[in-house]
C-alpha cells in the first residue's frame, strides 16, 4: 500500500465500525442524561425519583438533531451529529398548541425515499401489488431508490393475495406500457393513465350497501400502486393527476345517482386533459413564440412536446430562426425531434451533450421543457439539463422553461439525488445503429466484471439561480412565483369544496 493511501476494508468491517460508532453515540448521550439527572437530584430530588429528565434539561440533550447554534458550548459538543438515516427520522417542525405533542414538536418525514431503511422496504413491499426483483448490482449511493431488474411487460408478476381479475385491463396495460418504455414522457404517461381511470369508472358497479364515493376510493388504491410499480417511482405529474382524481370523487354526494356520479367523474377527467395539458402547451406554444424573432439562434436539449410545438408554430408564422439541438446518450431523444423538425423546413444543427461549452457561444436563448417544477423554483427536467442550463448561465444566454402548472410541486430539493428514477443499466451499452446488436460493446460483460456498476440517472435538478423564466399557460413567470400558482390553486380547490 502506497503513502497516504487509506486501506480497503471489507463490508463486514464497515458494518462493524458503524455500529461500534453508534454505540459509542448512545453511551455518550446516557452518560450525559445520567449527569443531568444527578446534578437534578442533588438540587430538588425531582430529575431522580421520577426517573426523566429535568425540566430544564437542555434540548439539545433531548434531541441532538435539533441542537440551537446559539445554544451553549457544552451543551453542544455533548450531543453527538446523528447519522443521515436518524436524521430523516427527527425532522421535526414546531407546531400549534393544539398539534403540539409532549415535547412540543410535530413529527414530519422528510419528502424521499428511503430504500435503504429495512422497515421502510419492508413496508412498501407489503403495499406492492408487482413483483420486482432486485438488481443484482446495485449502486450504494442511490441505495434509498428503488432499484430494479429491467424486465419486460410480460414478466411483471403480481403480489400473491391479488389477482388479474382485480387489476381492471385498462389498467393492466397502461402498466405494461411503462414497464417497457413504451409510454414514456410525463404528458404521455399522465394523459394514459387518466384516460385508463375514466375506463374504470365506466365499468364500475356500486356493490349493494356500499356508497360509491368510498367504495371507488378503495377501489382505485390497488390501480394505482399497480401504475407506480410498474415503474417506480411515482412520477409529480401523475401524482397530482391521482390526487386531483381522488378530490373529485371524494366531492361527490351519496345521493347523487350512480350513472350521474359516474358521468361527473369522467367529465372532470377530460376537463383535465383538456384544459390542463391540451389547451395549456397551446397557451404555452403561444407565449413562447412571442419570445422567437428572426435570425435568432436557439438551443433545446432532448425533446419536449409543448417545445416542438412552439417551434413548429414560430416556422409556421415565417418566423426564420435556426435551431440547435443538443442530446445525449442512452435515449437520444433529440434525434427523432431532430427529423420530424427538419422535414417541416427548419434549419436544425444536431450535437452531442459534450459539444454544448462550444455551441452556446452561438446561441441567442435556450428553451427547454421540464418535467416537474418545485416550489423553491428549480427544475426536474432529463438527466443532462442542468449542464445545459449551467453554461446559459456562465454565458448569459437566457433560459427559458415551458411546463404546465399541473406539474408545479411543493416539494422543495436542492439535489437530484435525494429523488429521482433509475433507468435500465444496459441501456448504456453502445448498440450497433444498424443491427441494434450491443454484445461487441467493451461494457457488455459488466454483470460478470465485480467492481463495476452501472448507473442510469433519468433526471436531474436544475437550480433557480439558473432559470430566466417560465413559460405556462397562466402567464410568462419568474421560477419563484411557483408557491404564489400553488396557493391560487390550492384556494380554488378549497372554495370549490366549500361550495
Amino acid at each position: 500500500m502506497k503513502k497516504g493511501e487509506r486501506p480497503q476494508l471489507s463490508a463486514e468491517e464497515v458494518k462493524a465500525q458503524r455500529a461500534k460508532k453508534q454505540e459509542q453515540k448512545a453511551a455518550r448521550v446516557a452518560a450525559a442524561l445520567e449527569k443531568k439527572n444527578r446534578e437534578a437530584a442533588a438540587a430538588g430530588g425531582v430529575g431522580a425519583k421520577s426517573g426523566k429528565p429535568p425540566s430544564h434539561t437542555p434540548k439539545s440533550l433531548l434531541s441532538p438533531a435539533l441542537t440551537p447554534a446559539h445554544g451553549p458550548a457544552s451543551a453542544a459538543a455533548a450531543a453527538p451529529p446523528l447519522s443521515l438515516g436518524e436524521r430523516r427520522e427527527s425532522i421535526s417542525v414546531t407546531g400549534d398548541k393544539k398539534s403540539k405533542g409532549k415535547e412540543g414538536t410535530t413529527k414530519r418525514h422528510a419528502p424521499m425515499l428511503q430504500f435503504d431503511d429495512p422497515k421502510k422496504v419492508a413496508s412498501f413491499d407489503k403495499k406492492a401489488v408487482v413483483v420486482r426483483t432486485a438488481i443484482a448490482k446495485a449502486v450504494p449511493l442511490f441505495s434509498h431508490l428503488p432499484q430494479y431488474e429491467h424486465e419486460s411487460s410480460l414478466s411483471l408478476k403480481l403480489q400473491v393475495g391479488f389477482g388479474s381479475e382485480e387489476i381492471h385491463p385498462a389498467i393492466l396495460r397502461v402498466g405494461l406500457q411503462y414497464a417497457s418504455g413504451a409510454i414514456s414522457g410525463s404528458n404521455s404517461r399522465c394523459v394514459a393513465m387518466l384516460t385508463a381511470f375514466r375506463q374504470v369508472i365506466g365499468d364500475y358497479a356500486t356493490p349493494p350497501f356500499k356508497v360509491l364515493r368510498d367504495d371507488l376510493l378503495s377501489k382505485l388504491k390497488p390501480l394505482v400502486r399497480f401504475l407506480i410499480d410498474a415503474r417506480p417511482p411515482q412520477s409529480i405529474s401523475m401524482g397530482n393527476a391521482i390526487r386531483y382524481l381522488k378530490l373529485q370523487i371524494s366531492r361527490i354526494e351519496p345521493s347523487l345517482p350512480e350513472a350521474a356520479a359516474k358521468s361527473k367523474l369522467q367529465q372532470a377527467i377530460d376537463s383535465f386533459i383538456a384544459e390542463r395539458i391540451a389547451f395549456a402547451d397551446e397557451v404555452i406554444a403561444t407565449h413562447a413564440v412571442s419570445k422567437i424573432n428572426d435570425e435568432d439562434a436557439i438551443l433545446t436539449y432532448a425533446c419536449s412536446h409543448v417545445v416542438e410545438m412552439s417551434l413548429r408554430r414560430a416556422h409556421q408564422q415565417g418566423k426564420r430562426f435556426r435551431l440547435i439541438i443538443v442530446d445525449a446518450r442512452p435515449k437520444r431523444e433529440g434525434k427523432e425531434l431532430m427529423k420530424r423538425l427538419v422535414k417541416e423546413g427548419i434549419r436544425c444543427t444536431y450535437v452531442l451533450l459534450n459539444a454544448v461549452s462550444y455551441v452556446i457561444r452561438e446561441v441567442n436563448k435556450v428553451i427547454m421543457g421540464a418535467a416537474a417544477l418545485l416550489s423553491n423554483g428549480s427544475v426536474i427536467s432529463r438527466v443532462g439539463s442542468a449542464l445545459v442550463a449551467l453554461h446559459a448561465h456562465r454565458n448569459n444566454v437566457p433560459l427559458l422553461i415551458c411546463c404546465e402548472t399541473y406539474k408545479f410541486h411543493e416539494r422543495v430539493q436542492l439535489d437530484s439525488i435525494g429523488f429521482n428514477e433509475l433507468g435500465d443499466p444496459d441501456e448504456l451499452l453502445v448498440a450497433d445503429e444498424q443491427s441494434g446488436n450491443s454484445m461487441s460493446d467493451s461494457l457488455s460483460e459488466w454483470r460478470d466484471v465485480a467492481n463495476l456498476k452501472l448507473l442510469n440517472l433519468m433526471y436531474d435538478l436544475t437550480p433557480v439561480t439558473f432559470v430566466t423564466m417560465v413559460i405556462t399557460e397562466v402567464g410568462m413567470i419568474p421560477p419563484t412565483s411557483v408557491p404564489v400558482i400553488l396557493r391560487e390553486y390550492s384556494a380554488k380547490d378549497t372554495g370549490e369544496a366549500q361550495e
